[in-house]
């Protein structure tokens, strides 16, 4: 009987290694949206590391979590690392690419809950009524990560984190949009400023070296 239910057993452990086998190498995850901004001011708030705590959905799930910034101040070569609770984990995040208002290309590496390595981008380009954001996701699965793909699906449990991201980058951007504006609307009216001032300085001296009305005094003959 024994030797049955341990047959069984082992026979049920294949069939179910098996199945695990035959789910997908590669997982990808995308999300997208169109924000109410210039390409530049999107691309802004993500091409700094830093500036994610305005807008990453996964900030606010462990307020004391330990971040640690290093590498570029931005773009190419910036890193963060961070630690905290189960929901935020343990891991870095290193921009590879990046290209001015176009790309931002991320390695992931997850520390914990789980170990892991994944590719991130964001991909820009002016679209119809502002700039569309294309947020993806991308990794491959070893045996434990398909395994856990039978329970939960990666686009089911990272897809909403995107959606929230996004709907969070709009108003970081909107906020980036308004103070570059009101930042050159500040330059045109200094310059405008200093041309009137250059004008009128101009003007003075001209009217300065203008001889006086008459003509110049002549001197009376001495007798």
């Amino acid at each position: 009987m024994l030797k049955k239910i341990l047959g069984g057993l082992a026979a049920a452990i294949l069939v179910l290694v098996g199945v695990i086998a035959t789910r997908p190498v590669e997982y990808s995850v995308q999300r997208s949206a169109t924000l109410p901004v210039p390409v530049d001011a999107a691309f802004a708030v993500v091409n700094d590391l830093r500036r994610w705590e305005e807008w990453s959905p996964w900030e606010k799930l462990d307020p004391q979590q330990k971040t640690t910034y290093s590498g570029a101040e931005s773009g190419t070569g910036a890193v963060v690392a961070w630690s905290g609770n189960d929901q935020v984990g343990e891991g870095q995040m290193t921009i590879q690419e990046s290209k001015a208002n176009e790309l931002v290309r991320i390695k992931l590496d997850f520390i914990k809950p789980f170990s892991s390595t994944s590719t991130t981008t964001f991909a820009f380009k002016p679209a119809e009524g502002g700039t569309e954001v294309v947020w993806t996701m991308a990794g491959t699965n070893d045996f434990m990560g398909k395994a856990f793909s039978l329970f939960m699906d990666m686009d089911k449990m990272v897809g909403g984190d995107f959606e929230r991201g996004l709907a969070s980058m709009k108003t970081a951007a909107e906020a980036e949009a308004k103070k570059r504006a009101e930042a050159e609307a500040a330059r045109v009216a200094a310059e405008k400023a200093a041309a009137e001032k250059a004008a009128a300085e101009a003007a003075a001296a001209a009217m300065a070296a203008q001889p006086a009305e008459g003509g110049a005094a002549v001197a009376a003959p001495t007798p």
